[in-house]
């Protein structure tokens, strides 16, 4: 095919892909050829990128108020009251807040896309109080502990910060950004799965666990928010200064997606992740020396919680598979570990893309699709780089989807695996939380 008619220009991408180890690229080539060979036409701009198909900032006023229940794979379910007003007075910024209660309770308050720069400098801010809640500790990390092999952690009193500013230039073709997280950790005790205690934590030292990130997003697709053809590129470095006796490390983060359309209005998503944790300095490996620290006495059950520090301790964590945004049918970070890679793949079919209007006593926005999409997914995890994809992990399932004009995709996927079936409910695409 003469280099006219490609539908990305291949090379200036993988330019653009300089700074990324060279086995991360070849890795990523794959998708690049998918996306490099489709046919130019209508939509394409000149030189092979896709036209955007509609104003890439939205301000179109809408809000919510409403009851909800939520499913989170590993941190349980409950109930809630969530409200929020998406582009006030017709500017970008978006408020909102909610209120929980069940085997997680707590509430959070955000504002969303503050513009410091009309449409160059955006500002994110929130904050969180959980007053309790636990997350599974299976015995080992990695790919190898089976289903029912975890005990449970307990917390209490913790307390959460978020920040994030964004430079986004070229239609939001470009972006850079900085963010912060900040979190207080405070144990409270062991449990085993089906919630009875094994020891409670005496004197645990409260931790504040600081992760600091910087990333950017080359998005050569043909929308920001709901992209049907192209490529969207995502590096991002995850820094976690050490809190207590934990280790110094940093992990790297990186993202590939391609959209293959599919008729006029459907698309074929591919994405590809890779994550791969770096100890600048290794933290406490004596296990009773971290038990201490816990409040907690080795070999009185709480040996699987500290165990895993240990390892982390020693290499680091990478992001972990599981809960809403990869391999979905398993809880909430479910395998961890210093290396992941993942790739998933779903068909969203747009059952509808007219434009329409709602205004219900709960809810106001513009409905500008409904999609209905099966998906499947894999994924590796482990300590050592060298052992990836020795152990696989999948999920696969459908996925139902509401994209609304002010920026909310209203998501509920069924998703099964080896360990059964799991629905997770969210308002943000999979693959990019």
């Amino acid at each position: 095919m003469p280099a006219g008619q490609t539908g990305l220009d291949l090379p200036a991408l993988w330019c653009m892909l300089g700074y990324v180890p060279m086995n991360i690229r070849l890795q990523v080539l794959g998708l690049m050829i998918l996306v490099a060979w489709l046919p130019a036409g209508p939509g394409w701009a000149e030189g092979g990128i896709p036209e955007r198909r509609r104003n890439q900032f939205q301000n179109e006023p809408g809000y919510v108020a409403i009851p909800y229940v939520f499913e989170v794979p590993g941190l349980g379910s409950g109930y809630g009251f969530l409200g929020g007003m998406n582009n006030l007075r017709g500017s970008y910024t978006d408020i909102g807040g909610t209120i929980f209660e069940g085997d997680v309770s707590g509430g959070a308050f955000g504002l969303e896309s503050m513009h410091l720069l009309p449409r160059t400098l955006i500002l994110d801010v929130g904050v969180a109080l959980i007053n309790r809640t636990t997350f599974p500790v299976y015995s080992q990390r990695g790919m190898q502990s089976g289903k029912d092999e975890y005990t449970e952690a307990e917390l209490r009193d913790m307390g959460a910060v978020a920040s994030r500013l964004t430079a986004t230039f070229l239609d939001r073709r470009v972006e850079a950004f900085l963010a912060y997280y900040g979190m207080r950790v405070e144990l409270a005790a062991i449990r085993d799965r089906d919630g009875a205690l094994i020891t409670e934590a005496g004197d645990a030292a409260a931790d504040w666990v600081e992760t600091d990130i910087l990333g950017g997003r080359l998005d050569l697709t043909d929308d920001y928010l709901d992209p049907r053809r192209g490529v969207r590129v995502e590096p991002s470095v995850w820094w976690t200064p050490p809190s207590g006796d934990a280790a110094n490390f940093l992990y790297v983060d990186l993202s590939v997606t391609a959209y293959l359309p599919i008729g006029k209005r459907s698309t074929w998503a591919f994405n590809y992740f890779r994550s791969d944790a770096h100890v600048l300095e290794k933290g406490e490996t004596d296990p009773e020396r971290i038990a201490a620290r816990e409040g907690l006495v080795y070999g009185s059950g709480s040996d699987e919680y500290v165990d895993n520090r240990v390892a982390e301790n020693t290499y680091g964590s990478a992001t972990a598979l599981g809960g809403l945004s990869r391999l979905r049918s398993y809880p909430e970070g479910r395998y961890r570990g210093a290396h992941t890679q993942f790739v998933g793949t779903e068909l969203r079919w747009n059952v509808s893309d007219d434009v329409q209007p709602f205004d219900w006593f709960v809810a106001k926005d513009i409905r500008t699709a409904i999609q209905v999409a099966p998906f499947l997914e894999i994924g590796t995890v482990e300590d050592h780089a060298g052992d990836a994809w020795s152990t696989i992990r999948s999920s696969y399932g459908v996925g139902f989807r509401i994209v609304t004009a002010s920026g909310l995709i209203y998501r509920l996927d069924l998703a099964g695996g080896d360990e059964g079936f799991q629905p997770c409910i969210f308002f943000q695409y999979p693959w990019e939380l």
